[in-house]
């Protein structure tokens, strides 16, 4: 075998096996993670009323965040809510709020509450995975998440209030 010839192969069999390590180890199986639906637990009723005739305007099934925890997640990472369904967000003081869609997939309507209990403003439509601030724009103690569209279905106004 000729001097030059003999001297490199070494070399050749380094850099072939490197090549193979590189090559095998960039084809790791890939792992599917599969999302598991988060479901909606019922943790109470909530019935809204006209400010005006005390008539009941919606029943609904709530889900209540009031831990940190679940004020801060809230409806994430779901696909969808029933229309018969809410969230109700019960802080410990009353104070200007402000929400935002990120990781929420569908459209919600923000409904601010005082803490008698009184709709003191809307956020209607919010879009999914949208980031803006949509904010109370007036102090509140409760945010009630619902369906995007039932705020406009119910006719409801500020002054109308919630019990729960």
């Amino acid at each position: 075998m000729p001097l030059k010839i003999k001297h490199t192969l070494p070399y050749v069999f380094t850099i072939s096996t490197i090549a193979f390590s590189v090559t095998t180890s960039c084809k790791e199986d890939k792992k599917v993670i599969k999302q598991v639906e988060i479901p909606f637990t019922k943790e109470g009723e909530l019935t809204l009323y006209k400010s005006t005739s005390d008539s009941i305007i919606s029943k609904i099934d709530i889900e209540i965040a009031d831990t940190d925890y679940d004020t801060q997640t809230g409806l994430m990472y779901r696909n969808s809510m029933k229309k018969h369904q809410g969230m109700l967000f019960v802080f410990q003081d009353e104070r200007p709020r402000s929400f935002y869609m990120k990781n929420t997939k569908f459209p919600l309507d923000l409904i601010y509450l005082d803490e008698n209990k009184t709709i003191v403003s809307f956020q209607e439509n919010a879009q999914p995975l949208n980031e803006s601030s949509l904010p109370s724009n007036t102090p509140a103690k409760y945010v009630l998440e619902v369906n995007a569209g039932l705020v406009n279905k119910w006719q409801l106004q500020i002054g109308d209030r919630i019990e729960y």
